[in-house]
Protein backbone atom coordinates (compact mmCIF):
# COMPACT_ATOMS: atom_id res chain seq x y z
CA UNK A 1 0.00 0.00 0.00
CA UNK A 2 0.60 3.47 -0.47
CA UNK A 3 -0.39 6.76 1.72
CA UNK A 4 -2.98 8.88 1.30
CA UNK A 5 -1.82 12.67 0.54
CA UNK A 6 -1.17 14.72 2.99
CA UNK A 7 0.88 18.19 2.70
CA UNK A 8 4.74 18.77 3.75
CA UNK A 9 6.14 21.36 5.37
CA UNK A 10 10.50 21.67 6.24
CA UNK A 11 10.53 24.46 8.57
CA UNK A 12 14.13 25.58 9.21
CA UNK A 13 14.04 27.52 12.78
CA UNK A 14 12.27 25.79 15.86
CA UNK A 15 10.13 29.00 16.37
CA UNK A 16 8.62 28.75 12.38
CA UNK A 17 8.14 25.30 13.47
CA UNK A 18 6.47 25.83 16.73
CA UNK A 19 4.48 28.25 15.44
CA UNK A 20 3.49 25.93 12.10
CA UNK A 21 2.40 22.85 14.59
CA UNK A 22 0.30 25.16 17.24
CA UNK A 23 -1.54 26.74 13.68
CA UNK A 24 -1.88 23.38 11.78
CA UNK A 25 -5.51 22.00 11.45
CA UNK A 26 -6.19 18.61 11.15
CA UNK A 27 -3.83 15.88 12.13
CA UNK A 28 -0.34 16.44 12.07
CA UNK A 29 2.63 14.51 12.13
CA UNK A 30 6.34 15.23 13.12
CA UNK A 31 9.21 13.38 10.83
CA UNK A 32 12.78 13.22 10.94
CA UNK A 33 14.39 9.55 10.31
CA UNK A 34 10.60 8.02 9.42
CA UNK A 35 11.87 4.85 10.56
CA UNK A 36 8.29 4.34 12.04
CA UNK A 37 6.29 6.86 10.81
CA UNK A 38 7.26 5.95 7.30
CA UNK A 39 5.80 2.38 7.50
CA UNK A 40 2.33 3.48 9.71
CA UNK A 41 2.06 6.05 6.71
CA UNK A 42 2.36 3.00 3.74
CA UNK A 43 0.11 1.15 5.67
CA UNK A 44 -2.19 3.63 6.57
CA UNK A 45 -2.11 3.39 10.11
CA UNK A 46 -2.06 7.26 10.27
CA UNK A 47 -3.73 9.32 8.35
CA UNK A 48 -2.16 13.39 8.63
CA UNK A 49 -3.16 15.95 6.38
CA UNK A 50 -0.03 17.45 7.36
CA UNK A 51 3.50 16.16 8.02
CA UNK A 52 6.35 18.33 9.04
CA UNK A 53 10.02 17.62 8.29
CA UNK A 54 11.62 18.37 11.30
CA UNK A 55 15.25 17.72 9.94
CA UNK A 56 15.84 21.33 9.07
CA UNK A 57 16.11 22.49 12.24
CA UNK A 58 19.80 22.52 12.91
CA UNK A 59 19.04 23.29 16.88
CA UNK A 60 17.44 19.53 16.76
CA UNK A 61 20.88 17.50 15.50
CA UNK A 62 22.82 19.18 18.33
CA UNK A 63 23.98 17.62 21.63
CA UNK A 64 26.34 19.16 24.37
CA UNK A 65 27.15 18.67 27.76
CA UNK A 66 25.16 20.92 30.34
CA UNK A 67 25.56 20.64 34.10
CA UNK A 68 26.28 17.31 34.52
CA UNK A 69 23.98 16.20 31.63
CA UNK A 70 24.06 14.97 28.00
CA UNK A 71 21.48 17.05 26.05
CA UNK A 72 20.46 15.20 22.72
CA UNK A 73 18.76 16.65 20.21
CA UNK A 74 15.60 14.94 19.41
CA UNK A 75 16.80 14.20 15.55
CA UNK A 76 20.46 12.68 16.80
CA UNK A 77 20.48 9.54 15.45
CA UNK A 78 21.32 6.16 16.56
CA UNK A 79 24.21 5.94 15.00
CA UNK A 80 25.65 9.69 15.96
CA UNK A 81 25.88 7.85 19.45
CA UNK A 82 26.96 4.65 18.30
CA UNK A 83 29.94 6.14 16.36
CA UNK A 84 31.04 8.39 19.00
CA UNK A 85 29.89 11.56 17.31
CA UNK A 86 28.72 12.84 20.60
CA UNK A 87 29.50 13.02 23.86
CA UNK A 88 28.60 9.74 26.11
CA UNK A 89 29.15 10.70 30.19
CA UNK A 90 27.52 7.25 30.90
CA UNK A 91 30.78 5.88 30.35
CA UNK A 92 29.81 3.93 27.38
CA UNK A 93 26.70 2.63 28.19
CA UNK A 94 24.46 4.80 26.09
CA UNK A 95 26.91 3.31 22.94
CA UNK A 96 26.33 -0.14 23.91
CA UNK A 97 22.07 0.20 23.69
CA UNK A 98 22.79 2.37 20.40
CA UNK A 99 24.86 -0.22 18.51
CA UNK A 100 22.73 -3.42 19.32
CA UNK A 101 19.07 -1.55 17.98
CA UNK A 102 17.90 -3.26 14.89
CA UNK A 103 20.24 -2.93 11.88
CA UNK A 104 22.68 -0.01 10.54
CA UNK A 105 20.59 1.08 7.95
CA UNK A 106 17.67 2.20 10.43
CA UNK A 107 20.86 3.07 13.11
CA UNK A 108 21.51 5.36 10.31
CA UNK A 109 18.50 7.57 9.95
CA UNK A 110 16.32 6.58 13.06
CA UNK A 111 16.38 9.29 15.74
CA UNK A 112 16.33 9.53 19.66
CA UNK A 113 13.47 11.72 19.78
CA UNK A 114 11.38 9.91 17.33
CA UNK A 115 12.02 6.66 18.91
CA UNK A 116 10.74 8.27 22.16
CA UNK A 117 7.69 9.83 20.69
CA UNK A 118 6.86 6.26 19.15
CA UNK A 119 7.24 4.54 22.45
CA UNK A 120 7.31 1.53 21.41
CA UNK A 121 7.25 -0.73 24.44
CA UNK A 122 10.13 -2.94 22.68
CA UNK A 123 12.00 0.20 21.43
CA UNK A 124 15.49 0.20 23.45
CA UNK A 125 15.94 3.58 24.08
CA UNK A 126 12.74 3.81 25.98
CA UNK A 127 13.75 1.51 28.59
CA UNK A 128 17.60 1.78 28.43
CA UNK A 129 16.96 6.18 28.94
CA UNK A 130 14.17 5.24 31.90
CA UNK A 131 17.06 3.38 33.27
CA UNK A 132 19.54 5.91 33.39
CA UNK A 133 17.10 8.48 34.44
CA UNK A 134 16.47 10.36 31.70
CA UNK A 135 14.48 13.27 30.93
CA UNK A 136 12.36 14.65 27.60
CA UNK A 137 12.42 18.23 26.63
CA UNK A 138 8.86 19.38 25.43
CA UNK A 139 8.74 22.52 23.67
CA UNK A 140 5.98 24.50 22.04
CA UNK A 141 4.59 28.44 21.55
CA UNK A 142 3.89 28.89 25.25
CA UNK A 143 7.16 27.79 26.73
CA UNK A 144 9.21 24.43 27.32
CA UNK A 145 8.71 21.54 29.97
CA UNK A 146 10.82 18.62 30.88
CA UNK A 147 9.22 14.93 32.41
CA UNK A 148 11.18 12.19 33.54
CA UNK A 149 10.85 9.44 30.61
CA UNK A 150 8.90 6.91 32.72
CA UNK A 151 6.29 9.88 33.15
CA UNK A 152 6.46 10.90 29.29
CA UNK A 153 5.09 7.61 27.98
CA UNK A 154 1.83 6.32 29.41
CA UNK A 155 1.02 3.68 27.36
CA UNK A 156 1.71 1.00 24.31
CA UNK A 157 2.77 4.17 21.48
CA UNK A 158 1.23 6.73 24.07
CA UNK A 159 2.64 9.92 24.78
CA UNK A 160 1.92 13.13 26.96
CA UNK A 161 2.30 15.34 24.18
CA UNK A 162 -0.56 17.58 23.51
CA UNK A 163 -1.43 18.55 20.68
CA UNK A 164 1.05 21.40 19.83
CA UNK A 165 3.88 20.35 22.12
CA UNK A 166 6.60 18.23 19.98
CA UNK A 167 10.06 16.59 21.99
CA UNK A 168 13.31 19.11 21.26
CA UNK A 169 15.75 17.21 23.20
CA UNK A 170 16.67 14.34 25.95
CA UNK A 171 18.63 14.62 28.94
CA UNK A 172 20.95 12.16 30.57
CA UNK A 173 22.57 12.45 33.60
CA UNK A 174 25.75 11.44 33.83
CA UNK A 175 26.79 7.67 35.21
CA UNK A 176 28.00 8.26 38.78
CA UNK A 177 31.84 7.16 39.12
CA UNK A 178 31.77 3.80 40.34
CA UNK A 179 28.31 2.91 38.93
CA UNK A 180 27.52 -0.49 37.48
CA UNK A 181 25.45 -0.99 34.25
CA UNK A 182 23.22 -3.98 32.46
CA UNK A 183 21.22 -3.73 29.59
CA UNK A 184 19.76 -6.90 27.97
CA UNK A 185 17.03 -7.58 25.24
CA UNK A 186 15.81 -11.22 24.08
CA UNK A 187 15.30 -10.94 20.39
CA UNK A 188 14.31 -14.08 18.51
CA UNK A 189 16.98 -13.19 15.96
CA UNK A 190 19.54 -10.08 15.47
CA UNK A 191 17.88 -7.13 14.35
CA UNK A 192 14.75 -8.16 15.49
CA UNK A 193 11.87 -6.39 18.03
CA UNK A 194 12.93 -7.46 21.52
CA UNK A 195 10.39 -9.69 23.59
CA UNK A 196 11.80 -9.18 26.39
CA UNK A 197 14.37 -5.78 27.73
CA UNK A 198 16.00 -5.54 31.50
CA UNK A 199 18.50 -2.62 31.90
CA UNK A 200 20.21 -1.62 35.85
CA UNK A 201 21.84 1.03 36.37
CA UNK A 202 23.07 0.26 40.02
CA UNK A 203 25.63 2.24 42.92
CA UNK A 204 26.85 -0.07 45.40
CA UNK A 205 28.71 2.32 47.06
CA UNK A 206 25.88 4.22 47.62
CA UNK A 207 23.47 1.77 47.76
CA UNK A 208 21.06 2.68 45.88
CA UNK A 209 20.16 1.88 41.91
CA UNK A 210 17.56 1.36 39.11
CA UNK A 211 16.17 -1.42 37.12
CA UNK A 212 13.45 -1.55 34.01
CA UNK A 213 11.86 -4.02 32.70
CA UNK A 214 10.67 -3.20 28.75
CA UNK A 215 8.94 -4.72 26.05
CA UNK A 216 5.81 -5.48 27.92
CA UNK A 217 2.55 -4.84 26.76
CA UNK A 218 2.52 -0.86 27.99
CA UNK A 219 4.94 1.42 29.40
CA UNK A 220 8.02 0.04 31.33
CA UNK A 221 7.62 -1.19 34.57
CA UNK A 222 9.99 0.80 36.56
CA UNK A 223 11.60 0.47 39.96
CA UNK A 224 13.31 3.18 41.09
CA UNK A 225 14.39 1.96 44.09
CA UNK A 226 15.65 -1.68 43.05
CA UNK A 227 16.77 -2.52 46.35
CA UNK A 228 13.97 -5.25 46.80
CA UNK A 229 15.59 -7.25 44.11
CA UNK A 230 18.60 -7.15 46.52
CA UNK A 231 17.19 -8.83 50.04
CA UNK A 232 17.12 -4.64 50.58
CA UNK A 233 20.63 -4.16 50.43
CA UNK A 234 22.38 -2.91 47.00
CA UNK A 235 26.05 -3.44 47.71
CA UNK A 236 29.21 -5.07 46.24
CA UNK A 237 28.00 -8.23 46.13
CA UNK A 238 25.18 -7.03 44.48
CA UNK A 239 24.84 -9.97 41.73
CA UNK A 240 24.63 -12.82 44.00
CA UNK A 241 21.97 -11.08 46.11
CA UNK A 242 19.90 -10.81 43.07
CA UNK A 243 16.13 -12.24 44.12
CA UNK A 244 14.11 -13.89 40.95
CA UNK A 245 10.87 -13.97 43.14
CA UNK A 246 11.31 -10.39 43.73
CA UNK A 247 10.93 -9.41 40.35
CA UNK A 248 8.52 -12.05 39.68
CA UNK A 249 5.86 -10.33 42.20
CA UNK A 250 6.84 -7.00 40.68
CA UNK A 251 5.48 -8.40 37.37
CA UNK A 252 2.25 -10.11 38.81
CA UNK A 253 1.57 -6.60 40.33
CA UNK A 254 2.24 -4.87 36.80
CA UNK A 255 -0.66 -7.20 35.60
CA UNK A 256 1.65 -10.01 33.71
CA UNK A 257 -0.47 -12.98 34.22
CA UNK A 258 1.25 -15.53 31.56
CA UNK A 259 3.91 -17.42 33.74
CA UNK A 260 6.17 -17.98 31.08
CA UNK A 261 6.56 -14.19 30.32
CA UNK A 262 7.24 -13.64 33.38
CA UNK A 263 10.04 -16.33 33.63
CA UNK A 264 11.57 -15.13 30.42
CA UNK A 265 11.22 -11.43 31.54
CA UNK A 266 13.14 -12.54 35.35
CA UNK A 267 15.85 -14.30 33.35
CA UNK A 268 16.75 -11.17 31.11
CA UNK A 269 16.56 -8.93 34.13
CA UNK A 270 19.25 -11.63 35.78
CA UNK A 271 21.10 -11.44 33.06
CA UNK A 272 21.20 -7.67 33.07
CA UNK A 273 22.17 -7.93 36.86
CA UNK A 274 24.94 -10.06 36.11
CA UNK A 275 26.57 -8.02 33.45
CA UNK A 276 26.48 -5.13 35.53
CA UNK A 277 28.37 -7.42 38.17
CA UNK A 278 31.22 -8.21 35.67
CA UNK A 279 32.26 -4.74 35.36
CA UNK A 280 35.48 -3.48 36.80
CA UNK A 281 35.20 0.01 38.85
CA UNK A 282 35.54 2.70 36.64
CA UNK A 283 36.13 6.61 36.92
CA UNK A 284 33.83 8.30 34.72
CA UNK A 285 34.81 11.99 33.69
CA UNK A 286 32.35 14.32 34.83
CA UNK A 287 30.41 16.55 32.42
CA UNK A 288 30.93 20.27 31.89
Amino acid sequence: MKPAAFAWERPTSLPALLDRLAQAQGAVKLIAGGQSLGPMLNLRLVDPGLVLDITGVPELRQARLEAGHLVLGACVTHADIEDGRVPDPTGGALQRVASAIAYRAVRNRGTVGGSLVHADPAADWLSALTALGGEVEIASVSGRRRLPIEDFVTGALETALRADEMVVAVRVPAMPAGAAWGYVKHCTKIGEFAHAIAAVRLEADAGRGRAVIGAVEGPPVVMADARPLFDGRIGPDFATRFVPEAADALLREAGMTDAVARHIHVTVLARAVAQAGTQAPRTIPEAA
